[in-house]
């Protein structure tokens, strides 16, 4: 006698009560959720699946599309293995895949699945039948549904996807992002499923990109189509564990933030909440933004893994030195180049004030003769102090009779060019940028680019050894902060003015 049964099963005769009870049951996908399905819990200890607070609010209130921007260890992927395990035992033909960012996160989160279908009432096992596979990682079962866990999604067409942690993937595997959003989030047609969660690294790559535009959408009311991504938001303060019992005294810096959350946000956390920040902080300190946001703009101005500069735009961000830095006529402007070929030219828009380095302005463009950005000069009509190169403005050009690209620019009428010797070392130049760090303040319209380069200037990834190198990424990021190394190495080094007679001179601010 079959005591479960599918969609396509027929009544089942001569129940107990509670058979009865069980087959009635059974048929309300909510509560098969919170009685069927064993997982083990932080403690290593086999406990029944109930939704917590978070995963009972994607629940209530799922949509087709799904973006969830979330703090550390609120069990969002455990979620999405039970539930759309559950849609593939009771549904018929239907495919789900879950893509994990490492080989590692595949094995675990595979062994989610394995372990809540081995822990199902036997009888219910026996009634759907024992699965298959025809690779590591994924469950076939009679029915004609199936469940995989991958680096990537299979050439099949998807009823229902996950994708853990997209924006690490983002960050380390631009590629396989671009991958996975062509393919994977493609396959995916209308009146199906996508959930896609992570924590932040940055406001670049696809996950930001979708965050935003959901969360504009969420603040605009705006009416979602089935292919528009619904928005959650699960800070760190809303889970009720997230407290300890302490008496640690609450620091002047941490009373300003708490005080900032409450009159800014509208956040008020008890001291056991407070002590518990402050704990955690002290131990996950500048990733503490990303790992556990308190409102959902820390979460995006959080360190970038592999970020050169990341503590250094985070104290920047806190200092609030991001700001309206408006030009002062009493002061020279210098402007820092980067020179490309093929690549971006870059000027960057400088006034020393006491000890301040004030960004007020950024310039950029590609495909453009040197005459464009010697006009780009002129028309911002500042009075300029030098305008320091680095060491290719010695390069001759082409296409200018043999003239290197330093004689165009004075046959162009530019004067005061000074020219940085090439680097040694990039890493001694990086370091120099650091020190100075403390000093900068930028615009926040004019140099927004500049802004978002310090923030993703990265080391380059090695996908075979798993591991960052010790060199940049070159991208447009590496371009737009480029210029930052010569303004440090001019502080460090005299600096050798090309003019006639070739006259040294240090800290020319």
């Amino acid at each position: 006698m079959k005591t479960v049964q599918t969609e396509q099963s027929e009544e089942p005769s001569y129940l107990t009560d509670e058979e009865l009870e069980f087959y009635n049951n059974i048929k309300d996908p909510k509560w098969r959720l919170s009685n069927l399905y064993y997982i083990v819990n932080k403690n290593g200890k086999k406990i029944k699946f109930k939704p917590n607070w978070a995963q009972q609010k994607i629940l209530d209130n799922f949509w087709f599309f799904n973006i969830i921007l979330k703090a550390r260890q609120l069990g969002i992927t455990t979620f999405f293995c039970i539930l759309y395990l559950d849609q593939i035992l009771f549904k018929n033909n239907k495919t789900a895949g879950i893509i994990a960012h490492t080989d590692g996160d595949t094995k675990k989160i595979f062994q989610r699945i394995k372990f809540a279908w081995e822990n199902l009432p036997e009888k219910l096992k026996e009634s759907i039948g024992d699965p298959t596979s025809d690779s590591v990682g994924e469950m076939k079962f009679q029915n004609g549904s199936s469940i995989f866990v991958a680096r990537s999604t299979r050439g099949s067409t998807l009823q229902y996807l996950h994708i853990s942690e997209f924006a690490k993937i983002c960050a380390k595997y631009p590629e396989k992002a671009r991958e996975i959003v062509t393919g994977a989030i493609n396959s995916v047609e209308k009146g199906n499923f996508i959930s896609i969660e992570s924590t932040a690294e940055g406001k670049e790559g696809y996950f930001a990109e979708y965050c935003m535009e959901a969360q504009q959408a969420e603040l605009e009311n705006k009416a979602l189509s089935e292919l528009d991504f619904k928005y959650f938001f699960f800070p760190w303060w809303e889970e009720a564990s997230y407290q300890l019992n302490s008496n640690t005294t609450i620091t002047k810096e941490y009373e300003d933030y708490f005080e900032k959350l409450e009159k800014v946000h509208g956040i008020t956390l008890t001291n056991e909440q407070k002590q518990w920040y402050m704990a955690k902080k002290a131990k996950n300190d500048e990733d503490m933004y990303r790992e556990y946001p308190s409102i959902w703009e820390e979460a995006f101005m959080a360190q970038i893994e592999g970020a050169y500069y990341a503590q250094q735009m985070q104290k920047v961000y806190e200092d609030n030195r991001i700001r309206n830095v408006p030009y002062d006529a009493r002061y020279p402007v210098l402007t820092y180049w980067d020179l490309g070929v093929n690549d971006f030219n870059v000027i960057l828009f400088v006034q020393a004030v006491g000890n301040e380095i004030r960004f007020i302005d950024c310039y950029y463009n590609h495909g453009e003769g040197l005459a464009h950005y010697v006009q780009i000069l002129k028309d911002k009509k500042y009075v300029y102090g030098p305008h320091v190169f680095p060491h290719d403005v010695e390069v001759q050009n082409l296409d200018e009779q043999g003239k290197t690209r330093r004689q165009t620019l004075i046959d162009l009428g530019m004067v005061n060019i000074r020219t940085i010797e090439r680097t040694k070392d990039i890493n001694d130049d990086i370091e120099g940028v650091r020190k100075l760090f403390s000093r900068f303040y930028f615009d926040e319209n004019k140099c927004s680019k500049l802004i978002e380069a310090c923030q993703n200037y990265k080391k380059e990834w090695d996908d075979k050894l798993g591991q960052f190198k010790n060199f940049p990424k070159h991208d447009k990021h590496s371009h737009l902060v480029d210029p930052l190394r010569n303004l440090a190495r001019s502080w460090t080094q005299n600096m050798i003015a090309q003019d006639k007679g070739e006259v040294k001179i240090s800290n020319f601010f």
